[in-house]
């Protein structure tokens, strides 16, 4: 695995964690992952079974981790086809994001970093609280007031700073890149960002070797809530990474879901480029999801011409009765999680069999407690 610039082509440096290219400014990405299914350590659990599959963090770094990923697929009926769901809100800090923290906390760790910077709807800040306080990492963690507010307990728990932002999700990121532009932050902070350091990705992509071992075959789709999209990306790379191997002879068709609220990959997958001005960022319970301008929506919009997925929308009404039918099924999750229900009926008829739904995000993380009325 390597990472290059996706603008001008250098490689990332050797020195220092940069989170845009030094050069030209362009996007960080990493190159196709390599799976050796020879090389899979069992003696170990969870993500760091697969660290050879890491690039650079597979040697010489002591990982950064607190037990995550090996997370269950648990098996239950939905609109009357067995449906297997991931269980990724069982990871430590209760989110997916978990997988990819600990590279990136790996990563800084191995750099010399003290202190970390990050921008996040909550998850990705409480994720990167907690494996921060594991490494000795200083944190500081910008995320919209409006936030849930078990989320922000759970950043401060860890003992990180808590910067709340007025305003929408983009204004959240703004105030924290203006804050590096202006160094009215530590000066030896790095930016610890989940959205723009591609290191994350090839965390998420476990969770595709994983559902290949527990199923014993690639599936043939996989739904998926979508904000940046990182989980999205890393699955398919992962999937990819497996067929590349031999391993299976297909990757599994990647239905990404978004809030109708805020949903820029479905628009620019329905209607294209024209429609990016009409884009909105609306209020929406699936607060992880609201992103307006993902980093990464040309390289995902590239798999869906490529005839290899799709995004969805799904209707504010729609959120909370997704989320109960969820609960009636034993899984307990987030409004931003419950929205694969919605997506789920979209498209049951038509997704390539067997579906994997992952469910991203814990129900203990949300201050909406009550159902809707009838």
């Amino acid at each position: 695995m390597n990472i290059t610039c996706l603008n001008c082509g250098r490689p990332y440096p050797d020195s220092g964690t940069p989170y845009k290219c030094p050069k030209c400014g362009g996007l960080f990405d990493i190159s196709d992952l390599e799976f050796d299914p020879t090389q899979v350590d069992y003696a170990q659990r969870g993500v760091w079974r697969y660290r050879h599959t890491f690039g650079s963090l597979s040697t010489n770094c002591e990982p950064v981790s607190l037990g995550e990923g090996a997370t269950p697929l648990v098996w239950a009926d939905a609109f009357g086809r067995q449906i297997a769901f991931k269980c990724e809100f069982l990871n430590p800090t209760g989110s997916f994001k978990d997988r990819g923290t600990s590279l990136i906390t790996t990563f800084l760790k191995s750099r010399g970093v003290n202190a970390g910077l990050e921008d996040s709807s909550g998850n990705a800040g409480a994720s990167f609280a907690a494996y921060a306080a594991r490494a000795g990492i200083k944190a500081k963690i910008y995320i919209p007031a409006a936030a849930s507010g078990p989320k922000r307990q759970q950043i401060e728990f860890y003992g990180a700073e808590l910067r709340a932002i007025e305003g929408t999700r983009s204004n959240v990121s703004e105030a924290l890149e203006n804050a590096l532009w202006t160094g009215s932050s530590a000066s030896d902070a790095a930016y610890a960002s989940h959205a723009y350091l591609p290191i994350n990705i090839p965390g998420y992509a476990t969770a595709a070797y994983e559902i290949f071992d527990q199923i014993g075959c690639a599936p043939g789709s996989v739904v998926v809530p979508a904000g940046q999209g990182g989980l999205l990306l890393g699955l398919y790379r992962g999937f990819k990474a497996l067929k590349h191997a031999c391993l299976t002879n297909s990757i599994p068709y990647m239905l990404g879901v978004q809030a109708r609220a805020c949903s820029p990959l479905w628009v620019l997958s329905t209607v294209g480029n024209s429609a990016m001005g009409f884009i909105t960022e609306g209020q929406t319970l699936a607060e992880g999801v609201r992103v307006k301008r993902p980093l990464r929506a040309g390289t995902l919009l590239q798999m869906v011409e490529a005839g290899q997925g799709a995004f969805v929308a799904v209707d504010e009404a729609d959120i909370l009765p997704g989320r109960d039918e969820l609960a009636k099924r034993g899984l307990y999750v987030e409004p931003t999680s419950a929205l694969v229900w919605s997506a789920l009926e979209q498209t049951i008829a038509h997704l390539p069999q067997p579906v994997v739904v992952m469910l991203t995000g814990s129900g203990y993380k949300s201050a909406i407690p009550t159902k809707l009325k009838a």
